[in-house]
């Protein structure tokens, strides 16, 4: 059986997390049982939920146990097998984890899954077509409900579940405003992923200012909002929402490093009878096929054109990681194997 490296979580962050909360190490692979498949990684991905799950806090997950494999997205190629279901080189998608196999038992629901890269590239079942999509998915027609000709705005637009909510936004006539950091990601929202708008929050310096540039590239309201930041960004759009508005409440990234984020308009929520509502998307896997079979049209039809920061090397997957917290990735944050 191959050698296996793999990069455990060491230690628990005290506040911002660093590079020397994790480990490299080597192991094997064991033997396969019958009904289990040995899955080559070709791509890991990385999310800034897992940022979460290092805390030993109570959260909708487990926390990141110490001392074991990272837990995460996957996608490779199946390597040797001991299921009928399965055969050596089929492209499969998974939570393998931060490393460079996995033992699969293919009878647990959801453990694998096979996909087609004849249209879609395989890194992009990580993003467009997987998991970050589906939560753009679930939380636009599921939370959000927009009408043709209302507006959407989402932060950390440029992102993986960013850009897939824009496409899937202007699939239904709506208005699709971004909220990003940089230049250039605000460039790339409008001119690639097709938004509307892009404001480029580094720009704002507090709420009241960039609530003044979501009410120029926002003319009509917000009647549907996606949570990736929270802090300083839900302020200025909670001024700007329109009464009876939906807020899909996915991610609170400038949180993670465990301090509280205070909302400054509160009483907003009630005096335009807001709906906020968070979500977990692994709670909902009876919609993945549907909104699947549309982000795969999306991306297979070019309307989607999803970018990808790609680190190589299992070493490189911390830094990559902590940068990602940073924003410093520019699409979906990958790490590549082979």
């Amino acid at each position: 059986m191959p050698n296996n490296a793999q990069i455990h979580l060491d230690n628990r962050p005290q506040g911002e997390a660093t590079a020397s909360n994790f480990k490299l190490v080597q192991a094997t692979t064991p033997p396969l049982a019958d009904g289990q498949v040995l899955v080559r990684h070709h791509y890991l991905s990385l999310d800034p939920y897992m940022r979460g799950r290092m805390n030993d806090a109570k959260s909708y997950a487990a926390p990141q146990p110490l001392g074991q494999v990272m837990q995460g997205g996957t996608a490779g190629e199946v390597a040797e097998s001991r299921s009928p279901k399965y055969r050596v080189g089929d492209k499969v998608v998974g939570m393998g984890g931060w490393q460079e196999y996995s033992v699969v038992d293919v009878s647990q629901p959801g453990a694998l899954r096979k996909v087609d890269t004849t249209h879609v590239p395989l890194s992009h079942y990580l993003g467009a077509v997987g998991m970050p999509g589906v939560t753009a998915w679930y939380g636009l027609v599921k939370i959000i409900e927009p009408k043709a000709g209302e507006t959407v705005v989402v932060s950390a637009a440029t992102g993986a579940v960013g850009s897939a909510l824009g496409a899937l936004a202007k699939a239904r006539g709506c208005r699709a405003v971004g909220i990003a950091g940089g230049p250039d990601k605000c460039k790339y929202a409008v001119d690639e992923l097709g938004f509307d708008a892009c404001i480029d929050y580094k720009q704002h310096q507090d709420a009241a200012s960039l609530s003044k540039a979501l009410k120029d590239a926002c003319p009509n309201g917000i009647d549907g909002y996606f949570e990736n930041v929270g802090g300083m960004v839900l302020d200025a759009v909670l001024l700007r929402m329109n009464a009876f508005g939906r807020i899909a409440v996915c991610g609170m990234i400038a949180g993670y490093d465990g301090a509280p984020l205070p909302m400054a308009y509160p009483a907003l929520i009630l005096t335009n009878r807001l709906k906020v509502q968070g979500f977990i998307v692994s709670e909902h896997m009876e919609i993945w096929p549907e909104a699947l079979a549309e982000l795969g049209a999306l991306v297979g039809s070019g309307k989607l054109r999803p970018r990808e920061s790609v680190a190589q090397g299992l070493a490189a997957a911390p830094e990559a990681f902590l940068g990602l917290l940073k924003g410093r990735n520019f699409g979906k944050q990958l790490v590549k194997l082979i």
